[in-house]
């Protein structure tokens, strides 16, 4: 007779041990989450950074009572899962109360808002996951069965998580990358640096950082200029710099929704590829040169973002 295996969870302590996890790890994080919201913008709020660090923790006490193997690492993504949704909203509330009162919001109707908005959200992230898991015939054949996580719709923040656990519960974890970043964070604070926010610039690839750096110059040279010519700073929030800056991140996460839900259906896809101009721009100006040309163009919208922040007050 066959022996079946024991559900993770199925008894009170192990029922009570996952709870004191949520609770321990939710209230730092999402104090944490809400701290540098108002430090840094809730755009570089790095909530997967913490979900690492809940995953690792929550692995290692796993191991300590003697949790190991394939059975529990359901359970600690679980436990990630919460963490990371609780610090998601906390950012969140965070930035919306602080908004609120500088317009003149009442909290109260603030906070009904922000419980309809997780619950509406939730909804739509499930249903949008949901359309785009769906396999292509060749993957299909492969023996690919979900879209995420392959070619079509890399995750490699979900790749990180899953190894992370994999390797914390199954003991072949490479520690010294782990150990490295300890080490880092603690030579940052003994340099009188923020090792919070150098973690956030540290984490992030360099695709997304080099963006905001060049961001930054602008800021800083358009400022530069007006305090030369002593002329007023622009105002951080509500300069016109700022504003245009705002629609770019807006505008780009939304072209990226849209294109990802319009690569799902194959023959829209396949339309889309018909009109694509990067193969033709590839073999007429090379590899090399396409790069350089899109190299020029996001200098061109780096000019216009200067000259827009620089533009006088009517």
């Amino acid at each position: 007779m066959a022996i079946l295996p024991q559900i993770p969870g199925d008894s009170i302590i192990n029922k009570l041990l996952i709870g004191v996890l949520v609770v321990i790890f939710g209230f730092f994080f999402v104090t944490v989450s809400s701290r540098i919201v108002g430090i840094i913008g809730a755009s570089s709020n790095p909530i997967s950074g913490m979900t690492i660090a809940t995953l690792m923790g929550t692995a290692l006490i796993f191991i300590a009572v003697g949790w190991t193997g394939k059975v529990y690492e359901p359970m600690a993504l679980v436990i990630g899962g919460m963490i990371c949704i609780a610090a998601a909203n906390a950012g969140a509330t965070s930035q919306d109360l602080k908004t609120g009162y500088i317009v003149g919001a009442t909290p109260k109707y603030q906070q009904l808002s922000l419980f309809i908005g997780a619950i509406v959200s939730s909804v739509v992230i499930g249903l949008t996951i949901k359309i785009l898991d769906q396999p292509t015939k060749e993957m299909l054949e492969m023996g690919i069965t979900h879209a995420i996580g392959s070619d079509k719709f890399p995750a490699p923040q979900g790749t990180l998580m899953a190894t992370l656990i994999k390797g914390l519960l199954s003991f072949n974890l490479d520690w010294q990358f782990v150990l490295v970043g300890v080490f880092l964070a603690i030579t940052m604070e003994l340099c009188g640096v923020k090792s919070l926010s150098f973690a956030v610039g540290a984490y992030l690839p360099l695709a997304t950082t080099l963006p905001i750096f060049a961001g930054g110059v602008i800021k800083g040279i358009v400022d530069w200029k007006a305090k030369k010519n002593n002329q007023t700073e622009e105002d951080a929030e509500l300069g016109k710099g700022s504003l245009f800056a705002t629609g770019l991140v807006a505008g780009g996460a939304l072209a990226g929704v849209i294109v990802a839900l319009l690569s799902v259906n194959e023959n829209i896809a396949d339309s889309l590829a018909i009109v694509n101009m990067e193969h033709g721009i590839t073999n007429a100006l090379g590899e090399s040169g396409y790069m350089i040309l899109g190299t020029a163009f996001f200098c061109l919208l780096g000019f216009v973002l200067y000259r827009i922040g620089s533009k006088k007050e009517a």
